[in-house]
């Protein structure tokens, strides 16, 4: 990854989740990448996306430790809550499932936005990279359904769009990056059938990271699949 300094610093949040580990995994042995860092909820510190003390005390940690950060990976995101699918109707929709939902998939990644962003480096690119997905595009909706999902994935990408104009104001070289990571075989998508070619979380890791490596300050705010082509909103 030459588009970032030598022996960068990179943070993997959600790094256990199958793409999160793949993504860690992938970093780890870049001889470019001096340190790489995996929070979870299970990790040291640990970090918990419905728990903003938790996620203050992480980044705390992180800058105490590791200093200016050049890559900051969010790989968090559920589907629905735990035992549940996603909404096939709107006639399914419940207030607490949808709570859920957007708690992990806009809210948490806010908050992470919130604390993270002050420790990007400021004098050389620097990424902050959160996994979204096609269905949270609007444009792009034409079979209905899985409205939580959906509807969180759409506000994680305003987030996102917001939170690249800030950052740019003090950091000319960042970029903040939507990502669709196409279908991957792990437990998030497993109990789902698709016509799609599913990847590996390996291929996957190795997509997305190509997408990081290539993209510039221009295309900061982006909704980007796996391909590094735009995605309407």
């Amino acid at each position: 990854m030459h588009s970032f300094r030598d022996q960068f610093t990179a943070i993997v949040i959600g790094a256990s989740g199958g793409i999160g580990q793949a993504v860690y995994a992938a970093l780890k042995k870049n001889p470019r990448c001096g340190e790489v860092i995996a929070l979870s909820r299970s990790s040291t510190p640990p970090l918990d996306l419905t728990d903003e003390i938790s996620i203050a005390n992480a980044a705390a940690d992180m800058k105490k430790n590791l200093g200016a950060i050049d890559l900051v990976f969010v790989a968090s995101g559920i589907l629905a809550p735990a035992g549940k699918g996603p909404e096939k109707t709107i006639r399914h929709i419940e207030q607490a499932d949808m709570s859920t939902v957007f708690a992990v998939n806009a809210i948490g990644p806010a908050l992470i936005a919130r604390h993270f962003a002050p420790l990007l480096v400021r004098d050389s690119k620097s990424v902050f990279a959160f996994l979204s997905a096609r269905v949270g595009s609007i444009g792009d909706n034409q079979l209905g359904g899985w409205i939580s999902y959906r509807a969180s994935k759409a506000a994680l990408n305003q987030i996102i769009r917001t939170a690249s104009v800030e950052i740019a104001r003090t950091r000319k070289q960042s970029v903040c990056l939507a990502l669709h990571p196409g279908t991957v075989d792990t437990k998030l998508s497993s109990d789902y059938t698709t016509e799609y070619e599913k990847f590996t979380p390996q291929q996957c890791a190795e997509k997305l990271l190509s997408v990081i490596e290539n993209k510039k300050p221009p295309e900061s705010g982006g909704f980007f699949d796996y391909a590094g082509k735009a995605i309407d909103w």
